[in-house]
């Protein structure tokens, strides 16, 4: 019995959104009782990407001087999603921006939420914030 050739086509079984941009920046797009909101992207492949891109984040004085930093990233490899999240002083607001990722199916790319806090506590509205915040750059680069 003789084996057959068979052509492989390569098959998409996710319907995941590739990150394609380097870098895009939105600033000052929610403010609240004083506090500002920032949000950044872009492309990360793997750990050294990511590291690079919260390091470019911070090169800005005013970022690296914000109260909070909070990012989340998703990267595919090899068929697998690798997930993680940091809230820098922001409890939980690194698994709100994760979880908007998810939603939205974005995968390698990482996306930080800068806030600035303006004196006045926004309880759980800062969450409404960061998700508004991260659904903003998703909408810029994604759905344009």
């Amino acid at each position: 019995m003789s084996r057959k050739s068979v052509n492989q086509i390569p098959m998409a079984f996710s319907d995941e959104r590739k990150c394609e941009t380097d870098w895009l920046q939105c600033e000052q797009i929610i403010e609240d009782r004083g506090s500002r909101y920032s949000v950044t992207g872009g492309k990360v492949l793997c750990r050294d990407d990511l590291l690079a891109l919260i390091k470019k984040v911070k090169e800005n004085s005013s970022y690296a001087n914000a109260t909070h930093n909070t990012w989340a990233a998703r990267i595919e490899r090899d068929g697998a999603i690798f997930e993680i999240e940091n809230d820098d002083g922001e409890t939980g607001a690194g698994k709100v921006i994760l979880n908007m990722m998810k939603k939205q199916h974005a995968v390698n790319c990482i996306i930080v939420v800068t806030r600035w806090f303006g004196g006045i506590k926004l309880e759980t509205d800062r969450y409404k914030h960061v998700q508004n915040a991260t659904r903003y750059w998703i909408a810029e680069h994604f759905d344009k």
